[in-house]
C-alpha cells in the first residue's frame, strides 16, 4: 500500500473524525479534560486535514476506459 492511498483510506477520514470528536468534546459537560482539551483537538484536526488534503490521490483508470 502506499502512502498516497494510506493517506486516502486513513489519515484523510481520522483527521475529520478528530475534528468531529473535539467539537464533541468542547461542547460536553461532564468531563474536563475532554472540555479542557477540545479546542486543542479540534485545531490538530483541522491542521491535519489541511496538510492530508494537499497530498494528490493515487491514479486510478476508470471502469469504462479500455485503454
Amino acid at each position: 500500500m502506499s502512502f498516497r492511498a494510506l493517506n486516502q483510506k486513513y489519515l484523510e477520514p481520522g483527521s475529520q473524525y478528530l475534528m468531529i470528536f473535539g467539537i464533541i468534546a468542547l461542547c460536553q459537560p461532564w468531563n474536563l479534560f475532554l472540555h479542557r482539551y477540545g479546542m486543542t483537538m479540534t485545531l490538530v484536526g483541522l491542521i491535519a486535514f489541511m496538510v492530508t488534503t494537499k497530498i494528490p490521490r493515487d491514479d486510478q483508470p476508470d471502469e469504462g476506459s479500455h485503454s
